[in-house]
């Protein structure tokens, strides 16, 4: 069993969770998944991802796994647009991230807030 950011990957029984939640993948689907989070952190180039999930050196079609991957990350309930699973890494290939990467144009989450802290304030008169 595979385990990487929430999600679980039994390879044997090719059953895959997301914190918990069992999720129905096609056969490609479930093997361009374990192709990539059997090598967390990794950048995977898609023609190794040709040879080991469609068995083929050669391009069947340039959007091949491009259609597969939208599929696996919508599965995964991952954003298309900022992925925090599986990342593009252009001109090199895929890679499962480890933990979610920072956007550049995303602020990061802000630390947690100390407790509120009351002070009153008492004014001492004085007698004139």
């Amino acid at each position: 069993m595979m385990s990487v950011q929430g999600v679980d990957v039994d390879a044997n029984a090719r059953r895959v969770w997301r914190d918990g939640v069992e999720i129905r993948m096609s056969n490609k689907e479930f093997d361009l998944l374990h192709a990539l989070i059997s090598r967390p952190g990794e950048i995977v180039t898609r023609e190794e991802l040709m040879r080991d999930v469609w068995q083929t050196n050669f391009w069947t079609s340039a959007k091949t796994i491009d259609v597969h991957l939208g599929w696996v990350r919508k599965k995964l309930g991952d954003d298309t647009r900022r992925p925090s699973l599986i990342t593009t890494i252009r001109g090199r290939g895929l890679r499962f991230e480890v933990t979610p990467p920072v956007y550049a144009d995303i602020p990061a989450p802000a630390p947690e807030a100390a407790p509120a802290v009351s002070m009153s304030v008492v004014h001492a008169q004085t007698a004139s």
